[in-house]
């Protein structure tokens, strides 16, 4: 490999291009060591999140004019039970945190996205086998490829049938035969 140069602006990507690429097992193995690393991470349901969030919501002056606060006097420092510095230390880690939530997101949508072009490029080559497998299965002497055909259309028959949960919107209801003004029956 070689040997890398800290003022050469290129090279992260040539020790990109230097590593192999990963398999997925590889990359699951590495998140699991850096999350047992990163000491807090706290899974939040939905609504714990949305609490949060508003709970959380203070524009950045107000935050600092708080934390300002803290330090101006001791008494709101005793109060809240934490020094000024603490807070800024607190307010400094969450920012720069924020950097990394930016970064892990970019790295899930661009997996995601990865993975969805390769189910997208099976479902074609998927497809293009059907076809030419249903052309062949023709010929008898291909009759080999007919049970395939024939399970293939029956799981996607299947696939295409409604599921018991699934049930057809019902039909609006009839107009009423009570006309405005006249007794009900």
């Amino acid at each position: 490999m070689a040997t890398q140069n800290p003022g050469n602006p290129n090279a992260a990507a040539e020790l990109a291009q230097a590593l192999t690429t990963l398999e997925p097992e590889a990359v699951v193995e590495l998140l699991r060591a850096m999350r047992a690393q990163l000491g807090e991470v706290t899974p939040l349901t939905r609504s714990e999140r949305q609490l949060l969030l508003r709970r959380s919501k203070t524009s950045n002056p107000v935050l600092q004019a708080s934390i300002n606060m803290i330090g101006a006097h001791d008494q709101v420092s005793l109060a809240v039970a934490q020094p000024a510095d603490g807070v800024r230390r607190l307010y400094d880690e969450a920012n720069r945190w924020t950097a990394v939530e930016d970064e892990l997101r970019t790295l899930l949508e661009g997996v995601a996205g990865a993975n969805l072009v390769r189910r997208q490029r099976i479902a074609l080559i998927a497809g293009q086998a059907y076809n030419i497998g249903t052309q062949l299965a023709r010929d008898p002497a291909n009759a080999v490829l007919r049970p395939h055909v024939e399970e293939i259309k029956r799981l996607k028959r299947v696939s295409r049938r409604k599921k018991p949960g699934e049930a057809a919107p019902s039909p609006p209801p009839a107009p009423s035969s009570v006309t405005p003004g006249s007794p009900k029956p």
